[in-house]
């Protein structure tokens, strides 16, 4: 996404982001989402493990996910990829998990 006027990236505010991590050298990557009733409630990571939302979240916070940010709305926090220009690899665009949670 790229910057526009009125401090807003595309249709989104500029500082929705309110932390961008700094991934680790060993730091996964998010492959999948897992999605109930439509909605994001966990992530697939690289290594095969699934976390929910708010362990992907804690992971993040300690540098342990490359490619994203922490955002916040409503007081809930959630992942968020970093922009680079390229929408293909945006979290609404992965592929979805085939399971949930347990």
């Amino acid at each position: 996404m790229k910057q526009e006027k009125g401090g807003r990236i595309g249709n989104l505010p500029a500082n929705i982001n309110i932390m961008n991590p700094v991934p680790n050298k060993d730091a996964k990557s998010i492959i999948k989402l897992v999605r109930q009733n439509g909605k994001i409630s966990g992530y697939e990571l690289s290594d095969g493990r699934v976390l929910s939302k708010r362990e992907g979240v804690a992971l993040a916070k300690q540098g342990g996910i490359r490619g994203v940010a922490i955002a916040s709305r409503n007081g809930n926090e959630y992942l968020r990829s970093l922009p680079d220009g390229d929408e293909s690899n945006n979290l609404g665009d992965l592929p979805s998990a085939p399971h949930g949670f347990t």
